[in-house]
């Protein structure tokens, strides 16, 4: 009989300041690169902005990996907090959960901001091999410094000045991002967007020698961006701008609304862009919810009405929207979002609000220009016959269709794309794991065999007779197709599609045929950032004695590098050779179930790299690729083998 573990209470244990965050980044910021944690310092200096208290923010990218950002706002407050004991600048950076954004009355420092958690600047720090300080408030410059999240000596007052503000500098700690490079057009739009939103306020972005790379300002605003994105040859009626906060309205708060840019289009190039406090809120949310349930409602009622309808045309809220562009900026009181990235607004009573502001105001208007609203009835109604006569065809094609999906396709319950995902298995043995560690309401599974085919220079018709190929394709319910206009996400049944293949060199491979796969015949995919390459883990330490305490009884380590730094950790905190053994992974049917949810499945933990080109990058991979799978380029390929073979690593 197996002797028992021992269970009691010094087997409990209590994550103190912030620990929980090196644990466990993933729960408190993305991890694909430090761009967020970035953010949660920018996001900070334009809240002093949205207060009124600054109006320049700075931010400079060095090429050691550290950024640094300014403002000339208040400068966070330097004296002692009265109930910690510590300077007040110290606890924002070194508790969760502590911040001047809870305190949410109509006297307080920030009435609409983006921040809520109190978690922002203290998972930046967290995350951070190290973090400097600089504040200029009460006439003086003080300094504080951190290290992995603990602080340095302390605060010390440096020279007297007139400026006000914060300066904060951070070094990203690498090992916690699968990418230690912060991608500089995403932040670049990040501080567009905000420009966008903060008329008047000037947003500089400048590279290690402090010449500016790029300068926002937008005295006009949101107005101005609208107007530039929108082609006004394609526009079916003028667009509709539409700007309200509420001062009394039973149940919300003073200044809590929107300001809204609407148009509808004959063009399949849309855009719809939402923010609360600034923040960019990509997956939509409640605001978005209620703007959209508005404007649906004043237009069926005023369609309804006018006897627009003709029969058997049944008008849904897609159909309004389908062909819509729209940009809205909502300032919530309180904001409440899903997740620390903050990417989905939450708040039930915003949908209440935006919904009765928008009805009222876009049905007055529609009254009000009536021509043009019987133009946007008769564009809708078109819209949902379309939409009807789709559904017709689909369902005939399903009837009719005798294709099936794959025998090994294990599917997930979840019918909603914005949830479920599907994870191409390298191997059946995998797949058996893979399929009892998932979770069933949102992971599929669909084990391949070996490796598919070089599909880099294959025709579509000899593409879709490889029966492996011919099972992805059925299985995620996408055709192949040869460009991005030709991509039809319609019957989608994931949201995610992850290759999930073995940590070595011949898993490495089946990446790279899948990769190629899904960028030469299902570039839609990609376009829309739907693609992921799961990152397995290929090492795995067990600890023994007391040091199971300290770092746990399992380790899981992602690669040779990852390895040799924790190593070097050991060797740092002289931890004894003989209390850990090191052991590799053949494979992922080596692993467990609950150890490949654990490390792999898991959103909590794995670590997934997203495929994703954008507009701007297309040829240039579309070259790198010919030159890595085109047959006919061999002889350039041995010679770029020639050039860069010494930078392989070589697993034997």
């Amino acid at each position: 009989m197996k002797k028992k573990k021992v269970y009691d209470e010094a087997s409990i244990s209590v994550l103190k300041g912030l620990e929980p965050v090196k644990q466990r980044p993933g729960m408190y910021t993305k991890t694909e690169n430090p761009l967020h944690i970035l953010q949660e310092i920018i996001d900070n200096s334009a809240d002093e902005a949205i207060s009124g208290n600054a109006d320049v923010v700075s931010i400079q990218c060095f090429e050691d990996g550290s950024f640094s950002v300014q403002d000339n706002g208040r400068g966070i407050p330097i004296g002692i907090h009265p109930v910690e004991n510590i300077p007040t600048v110290e606890l924002v950076f070194t508790r969760l959960h502590a911040g001047g954004k809870f305190n949410k009355t109509m006297n307080s420092s920030y009435n609409f901001s983006g921040g809520l958690h109190g978690v922002g600047v203290s998972v930046t720090n967290a995350l951070s091999e190290k973090m400097d300080v600089s504040v200029f408030r009460d006439g003086y410059e003080w300094n504080i410094t951190f290290k992995n999240g603990v602080v340095q000596g302390k605060l010390t007052r440096l020279k007297k000045t007139k400026r006000t503000g914060t300066k904060i500098r951070a070094w990203p700690n690498s090992s916690y991002f699968d990418e230690s490079n912060i991608p500089l057009k995403l932040l670049e739009r990040s501080l567009l967007s905000k420009a966008i939103l903060l008329p008047g306020v000037t947003f500089d972005l400048f590279d290690e020698k402090k010449e500016l790379i790029n300068r926002w300002c937008f005295p006009d605003g949101a107005k101005e961006y609208f107007n530039s994105r929108v082609e006004k040859t394609n526009l079916i009626v003028p667009v509709w701008h539409f700007e309200k906060y509420v001062d009394t309205k039973a149940g919300f708060k003073k200044g809590e609304g929107l300001l809204v840019f609407f148009a509808f289009l004959d063009d399949k190039k849309i855009f719809q862009e939402s923010f609360v406090n600034l923040i960019p809120t990509t997956g939509a949310g409640t605001h978005v919810s209620g703007f959209k349930e508005g404007v649906f409602s004043a237009i069926k009622g005023f369609a309804d009405k006018q006897n627009l309808f003709l029969k058997g045309v049944k008008l849904i809220s897609d159909d309004v929207f389908q062909k819509a562009c729209f940009f809205i900026s909502c300032k919530i009181f309180d904001p409440q979002f899903q997740g620390q990235t903050k990417e989905r607004l939450s708040n039930r009573e915003t949908q209440k609000l935006i919904s009765s502001l928008v009805k009222d105001a876009y049905e007055l208007w529609l009254y009000n220009n009536v021509k043009d609203a019987r133009k946007i009835c008769e564009f809708v109604i078109t819209c949902a016959q379309e939409r009807q006569r789709n559904q017709k065809l689909s369902e005939k094609k399903r009837i009719s269709n005798v294709a099936v999906l794959p025998g090994k396709l294990t599917d997930c319950q979840s019918t909603n794309i914005l949830e479920n995902e599907v994870f191409l298995v390298e191997g059946d043995s995998a797949g058996g794991s893979a399929k009892m560690g998932r979770n069933k309401v949102f992971q599929a599974i669909l084990p391949l065999r070996g490796k598919i085919l070089n599909s880099w220079e294959i025709d579509k018709v000899k593409l879709l007779s490889n029966a492996e190929v011919n099972n992805i394709a059925t299985a995620i319910g996408i055709q192949a197709h040869d460009s991005v206009d030709q991509y039809d996400d319609s019957s989608l049944r994931y949201g995610k599609i992850c290759i999930l293949a073995d940590a070595d060199v011949d898993g490495a491979h089946i990446q790279v045929l899948l990769v190629t796969l899904f960028l030469k015949h299902f570039p839609g995919l990609v376009k829309e950032g739907r693609l992921f390459v799961a990152r397995p883990p290929l090492y795995r330490i067990d600890f023994e004695g007391k040091y199971r305490k300290e770092f746990g009884e399992k380790v899981y380590i992602l690669d040779d590098y990852e390895l040799q730094e924790k190593k070097k950790m050991f060797l740092k905190k002289k931890v004894p050779d003989n209390v850990f053994r090191i052991s590799r992974f053949k494979g992922l049917g080596e692993m467990s179930a609950s150890q490949l949810w654990e490390t792999t499945l898991s959103p909590k933990n794995r670590r997934l790299t997203n495929i994703f080109v954008d507009d701007g990058s297309v040829k240039t991979t579309n070259k790198v690729m010919n030159l890595l799978m085109s047959k006919s380029e061999a002889p350039a390929r041995r010679k770029w083998m020639q050039l860069k073979g010494n930078q392989a690593e070589i697993d034997i």
